[in-house]
């Protein structure tokens, strides 16, 4: 069984980008709710299916299968939920662990999050200075909420 263990982080300032390698991401979502979600996702010339199930703490089942990227293609325009996410991933690693750094654009623009996967809940990882305020427990942030809900209609007092 695959389960995903992650924390989710705000990021502050730029110097996070200094030696991290990038790729462009769009993901769709074919089925969001009641915690679970079924994505269509294309980063690079690559592309999956991926399978969420609902979160226990900062744990969940993920289910992920490369799909043909002509196929993920054709689900993001015409079966996915709209709008899709569109994001830059970066890669940054620091302190024995790699760092995914999503900085989002169109209606997410002005959003950056950093996440780190784990292997247990309670795993220790040093902090990086570019770090901000931890939202793993903030729905709001999940990408399936910031497709039906984006960063640009939160109020300054939500971000």
């Amino acid at each position: 069984m695959a389960i995903e263990i992650e924390k989710k982080f705000l990021v502050t300032g730029e110097e996070w980008k200094e030696g991290s390698s990038s790729t462009i991401y769009f993901q769709g979502y074919l089925c969001s709710g009641s915690g679970q979600t079924v994505r269509v996702r294309i980063a690079g010339d690559k592309a999956w299916l991926t399978i969420k199930g609902r979160h226990t703490n900062i744990s969940r089942l993920e289910f992920e299968y490369p799909i043909p990227l002509e196929e993920a293609q054709i689900m993001l325009a015409e079966v996915c939920e709209q709008p899709i996410i569109h994001k830059r991933r970066f890669f940054k690693k620091y302190g024995g662990f790699i760092w995914e750094i999503d900085e989002f654009y169109g209606d997410n623009q002005g959003l950056v999050l950093a996440e780190i996967e784990l292997a247990s809940e309670d795993q220790e990882f040093p902090r990086p200075d570019w770090l901000g305020e931890e939202v793993s427990d903030d729905g709001r942030y999940y990408n399936a909420s910031l497709r039906s809900y984006p960063y640009s209609m939160w109020k300054d007092d939500e971000k």
